[in-house]
């Protein structure tokens, strides 16, 4: 058995945390236990995953690909990249990556491992998200990062020499990035034979992903040449430590899965012996529905006292995910609602009950409209079974489905549609052109996107002047907006608002559409938070109103208490501040002049229109000033209530993305002259289509 640590390192012990996973403490809780580091290394003996050290590190010596099949929370996660480390997977200068398809886990799962190795994170441990780089060039040895930050570094680093070994993690989720990233490690592997690779998923994957990375020909190495590890994948079973959970039915379909969750969660509280609540919603909307009726419960009745609800989505700022996390205070019952960040990426103590929706959010992206919706979706079987599993972790637990056995059992997808094949493809076309991938159809997929949606997104690029007649990037715009990691269209707008000396305003308006919202979110508190927005509302929309409230924030000192008077999100806002930062730069670099317009909003919305023009929408003259068309499509379209916008109604607008509830809602909108559309993208709009809107 190798020795794990060196005898006289100190190292500083975390709360007893028997179930594994993740768990982030704080520095207080963790002082308070002065255990030692024999301790830990007690509570990393418990872990499922510990008998299988010696086979994994076997495997991973002997094979280029293994697959590690393991249930949420038998310790994979957070231990795989530790066992490695030990192994001397990360001498000699050499990085072990660990991806995660979702920033939380990433930011959770590397503080946890920091933790449990007694050292800073950020040094030897650390980890990357996009517009958050937490790591040292010189010492870290374990990386986390998104998989779409790892596909960023293959641009400048093609075959990711640095690393040794690349853990991806929770790759059943199939995400788009996820896909993509496993496609280029098989072409990376054929250069790099010495490049190990451990895919982890749930059971439900593992078939396939052996399949797409086993290697055709045979495996024979010529006498006298150096052993390099079999090309064949190899699967490896981990057992969680699951306890039996009990499954229950709601008997007849419910129409409001919002008040039938807080019913459930109420009657849970009444007489079920103590233990935390888990509740899967669909979204941020949903989640903060589900804690404003709580809160209605708690003022009305006393059954509902020593209830803590907490939310958990993925744009909460980090110092509400630290309660998350933290232990349950004695004599309460935390309530945590998630969306289904909570389903295979985190570990939560302490959860004995989980209360099922039924539903998640999910993108579909209609190539033929070029409209991406975000749609409340029934759940698979698959995520329904990880749901559940949830709830017996640290005891026997019970779960709560609010969706019939029948239903379930007829009706009910065995697996959810790989985000590749529901998606709009267009930052994926450009990652792979950028990668010097150029014959995409031909790409080795895992499982292949539809030619419609890869046309749609080949026709997007084209127009937007990133790739030319031969499908290829341009030079230097196709390069220049492959380097900014936005959405190609907001790039666009980035070199665009150069030409129109405008660069420092647009990127303020990139920063802030690349976070959830930058507004407070009105429970209760609508009249409120419509008078503040009132304060800001700039004519020409959305966008310019972001820039007067970048401004008053800037003005106020970037204060919380500016905030908090103008429902304005200040945890959202110092993110615009430390995103913009990082834009700048890559804007600087990549050759986009830095200027402001000052008070000129005209040429901010040319800018808008530069890299958006294929959002643009009119208003539909017969529909009593509501209702709008897209000019691609003609799909109908509203403003959504949030814009400043909204009943405002000007005759063309764009908008940035559509989100479908009872209808499709624009959110984020401008309003526009359409003569600068010809401007913009005189091939893209035919101008007899434009002309009949000027009477």
């Amino acid at each position: 058995m190798a020795q794990f640590w060196k005898p006289g390192t100190e190292r500083p012990l975390l709360l007893d945390d028997e179930e594994a996973g993740i768990f982030l403490s704080s520095a207080a809780s963790a002082s308070s236990s002065r255990l030692g580091f024999v301790n830990i290394e007690k509570q990393r003996q418990t872990l499922p995953v510990y008998k299988y050290r010696e086979a994994i590190l076997y495997l991973v010596e002997t094979h280029g690909t293994t697959i590690v099949v393991g249930e949420t929370g038998s310790g994979k996660t957070t231990q795989i990249p530790q066992y490695l480390k030990e192994a001397g997977w990360a001498d000699g200068g050499y990085v072990i990556a660990c991806t995660q398809p979702r920033r939380l886990a990433v930011q959770s799962v590397a503080s946890r491992v920091a933790e449990e190795m007694g050292v800073k994170l950020g040094e030897e441990v650390g980890y990357t998200i996009r517009f958050e780089d937490l790591t040292n060039t010189d010492f870290t040895r374990i990386k986390f990062l998104t998989d779409g930050v790892l596909l960023r570094e293959m641009m400048d680093d093609p075959l990711l020499t640095k690393y040794s070994v690349i853990i991806v993690d929770e790759a059943h989720e199939r995400s788009l990035a996820t896909d993509v990233l496993l496609g280029l490690l098989k072409k990376i592997q054929k250069r790099r034979p010495e490049l190990r690779l451990i895919i982890s998923s749930a059971t439900i994957e593992a078939k396939s992903m052996a399949a797409f990375f086993r290697i055709r020909k045979k495996h024979t190495v010529p006498e006298g040449e150096k052993q390099e590890p079999n090309p064949e994948p190899a699967i490896l079973s981990v057992e969680g430590r699951g306890f039996n959970v009990q499954i229950f039915y709601i008997e007849e379909p419910v129409s409001d899965y919002v008040r039938t969750a807080v019913s459930t969660v109420m009657s849970i509280h009444k007489q079920e012996p103590m233990g935390d609540i888990l509740v899967f919603m669909t979204g941020q909307d949903d989640i903060e529905a589900v804690l404003h009726l709580l809160e209605e419960e708690a003022q009305q009745s006393k059954s509902s006292l020593g209830l803590v609800p907490l939310p958990l989505y993925s744009g909460l700022p980090r110092a509400d995910q630290d309660l998350i996390f933290s232990p349950t205070p004695r004599g309460k019952r935390k309530v945590v609602i998630c969306t289904n960040i909570a389903e295979t990426s985190l570990t939560l103590e302490g959860i004995v009950y989980v209360v099922d929706s039924g539903f998640s959010k999910q993108r579909y992206y209609n190539p033929i409209s070029d409209i991406e919706n975000l749609v409340i979706a029934p759940i698979s079987k698959a995520s329904a079974k990880q749901r559940a599993g949830r709830a017996g972790r640290v005891r026997p637990g019970k779960c709560y489905r609010l969706y019939t056995e029948e239903y379930f059992l007829n009706e009910m997808s065995n697996e959810g549609i790989p985000e590749m094949q529901r998606a709009n493809l267009v930052s994926t076309v450009i990652q792979l052109k950028a990668l010097g991938v150029d014959n995409i159809l031909g790409f080795d997929w895992l499982s292949s996107p539809t030619p419609e949606a890869m046309i749609r997104a080949l026709e997007i690029l084209y127009s937007l002047g990133v790739i030319d007649d031969d499908a290829k990037l341009t030079s230097p715009i196709g390069f220049q907006i492959a380097e900014i990691p936005l959405d190609p269209m907001i790039s666009k707008m980035i070199l665009a608002s150069s030409e129109f000396g405008c660069s420092e305003e647009i990127i303020t308006i990139a920063a802030v559409l690349s976070i959830q919202s930058i507004w407070v979110s009105g429970r209760g508190q609508q009249k409120g938070m419509d008078e503040a927005k009132l304060r800001f509302a700039a004519s020409e929309g959305d966008h310019v109103t972001f820039l007067n409230v970048y401004k008053g924030f800037l003005q106020s000192n970037k204060s919380s208490k500016w905030c908090h008077k103008n429902f304005v999100n200040y945890n959202a806002m110092r993110k615009v501040i430390e995103i913009r930062e990082q834009l700048r730069r890559i804007a600087h670099r990549i050759g986009v002049v830095l200027k402001s317009c000052d008070t000129d909003m005209e040429v901010v919305r040319k800018a808008v229109i530069a890299g958006c023009f294929a959002n643009a929408c009119r208003l539909d003259a017969s529909s009593h000033n509501e209702m709008y068309k897209t000019f691609r499509g003609s799909q109908e379209v509203y403003i959504h209530p949030s814009s400043v916008l909204f009943r405002v109604n000007p005759k063309w607008v764009i908008y940035h993305s559509i989100v479908s509830t009872d209808r499709q809602y624009m959110r984020n909108v401008i309003s526009i002259d359409p003569s600068w559309l010809i401007e913009a993208a005189p091939h893209f709009f035919v101008k007899q289509k434009l002309n009949h809107v000027h009477s």
